[in-house]
């Protein structure tokens, strides 16, 4: 699969997950901020690899890990994607864990990042995008 990524200043593709595909990302114009989040390793932690990508720049994202890219300029940025599936899938990470149908009982969310319930509701109330 391949896709062209217009990012609008100062904006950005949210984290999210490919669950079949692992995603090659090529900068055309501007200057990109992009990372990932590896999962759980021997030690436990999950380690955030981050680079400034400019024109030319490429970065690999690794199939199944949560990864973003944010524009760091006032202006435009352009990016091509490749994608090593034909269905390589996309799970934005805060549509679904908040904005799921029906919602998550927020009493599991709310253990789960140590958060103040209102702030779960509150979440769990503003309206989500569907990028699939």
């Amino acid at each position: 699969s391949l896709v062209r990524i217009d990012y609008a200043p100062y904006g950005q593709n949210p984290p999210h997950t490919h669950p079949r595909g692992t995603e090659i990302l090529v900068v055309a114009e501007g200057t990109l901020y992009v990372g990932f989040v590896t999962s759980n390793q021997k030690d436990g932690k999950n380690r955030l690899f981050t680079k400034v990508l400019n024109k030319g720049d490429v970065f690999v994202f690794p199939i199944g890990l949560i990864h973003f890219q944010f524009n760091l300029g006032n202006t435009p940025a352009v990016a091509f994607a490749a994608l090593s599936s034909q269905n390589a899938g996309v799970i934005t990470i805060a549509n679904a864990v908040f904005g799921s149908d029906p919602p998550i009982n927020p009493d599991v969310l709310t253990r789960a990042f140590q958060m103040d319930k209102n702030i779960i509701n509150y979440l769990q109330k503003q309206f989500w995008y569907d990028n699939n």
